[in-house]
């Protein structure tokens, strides 16, 4: 049987359909758009923000970067290639430059909450601060301590820098020039404005800055050798950890040498690198057959077992010296960096079996 509509009784409205918004989408009336901690929000806004004279020249995606820290590039790279990101409202590309007095429209990056980060302690801070060695107002250089990264991450919850950033929580910006490996001690620069960044970085790629270091190297170390020249290629260990070794595949590689002084079993040499490889000084001195004393990753282990017994407490490489142009001026200067505790009394150590021999 064929159904009928039922009749509409008289007088009654049909119910109106709720307006809803598109997700993400919020109306707001004229105005400056406000950081989602001024309207009381936890969902990220737009942000509007204006280059300075220091971030005058940089590319836009490096400047995103810098804003959005965390971020993954590839949102970085997605949100200027969907025209999110505005340069004085216009599209841009990543390698835009900017010039001071731009604005810069960022649209609302959802970032994942990230575990609370151990926060470096008054004490670390002190020390770091002590170890200051020559700063003003564009750059700063500190003497590492051996045991302590340039940088957090692969499971450390801070570096060198964080400790810096944790200590002057004033400073607008702090960035980390070059790098040491860890256990290596001794002289990093570090940039306080983009300029002065981009000023060093430039002359390290230039090569106009002189590094020395001091290593204490297993054996005699030969006067014939003043340079080494063997390509370095990285590569990984079945466990993962990554290593570099001598290979024809590998990249050019310049180091040259010096020996200052000669113990008993050892030698204290000044090396210079040329190249910026990874591990660069320590695999050229293993190369030649004299590995730096107290290395874990490129010592055999009967030499480094007998360097322990000794009393050997840390891996025996110093960034001792720095030559470098100052960025504001151009003037040319030079640093040295004393030894720490450890590696001068291992010194000592050798020097008292000389005297007895």
């Amino acid at each position: 049987m064929a159904r009928h509509p039922r009749p509409k009784k008289p007088g009654r409205k049909p119910p109106q359909q709720a307006v809803r918004s598109r997700p993400n989408e919020r109306r707001r009336t004229a105005g400056p758009e406000k950081h989602p901690e001024q309207r009381g929000e936890g969902r990220p806004e737009v942000q509007w923000v204006t280059v300075d004279e220091d971030g005058a020249g940089q590319r836009v995606d490096n400047f995103l970067l810098a804003q959005l820290r965390g971020v993954p590039k590839s949102i970085v790279y997605r949100i200027v290639r969907k025209g999110e990101v505005r340069v004085n409202k216009g599209r841009v590309k990543p390698d835009t430059r900017l010039k001071a007095g731009d604005e810069v429209r960022i649209p609302p990056i959802t970032r994942k909450e990230k575990p609370p980060q151990v926060a470096p302690g008054r004490r670390v801070q002190g020390v770091m601060e002590q170890a200051v060695i020559f700063e003003n107002e564009h750059m700063l250089v500190v003497n590492k301590p051996s045991g302590i990264a340039v940088h957090g991450g692969s499971g450390l919850s801070f570096g060198l820098i964080e400790v810096l950033r944790s200590a002057r929580p004033e400073a607008r910006f702090l960035e980390l020039v070059h790098r040491l490996d860890r256990d290596t001690s001794g002289l990093v620069m570090i940039a306080k404005k983009r300029s002065a960044l981009r000023f060093l970085q430039d002359d390290l790629r230039q090569k106009r800055v002189q590094k020395f270091y001091h290593a204490l190297v297993a054996g005699d170390w030969s006067s014939s050798v003043s340079r080494v020249d063997a390509p370095l290629l990285r590569y990984e260990m079945p466990n993962g950890e990554r290593r570099v070794k001598v290979d024809d595949e590998g990249k050019e590689s310049l180091t040259t040498f010096r020996c200052l002084k000669r113990f008993a079993g050892y030698s204290l040499v000044e090396a210079s690198p040329v190249t910026g490889r990874t591990h660069q000084i320590r695999v050229h001195c293993a190369f030649e057959g004299h590995p730096i004393a107290g290395d874990d990753k490129y010592m055999d282990d009967v030499s480094l077992k007998a360097f322990r017994a000794a009393g050997g407490q840390r891996l025996m490489l110093h960034a001792r010296a720095l030559e470098f142009r100052l960025p504001d001026s151009g003037e040319k200067v030079r640093l040295e960096a004393p030894y720490d505790e450890a590696f001068e009394q291992t010194l000592r150590l050798l020097e008292a079996r000389n005297r007895k021999s």
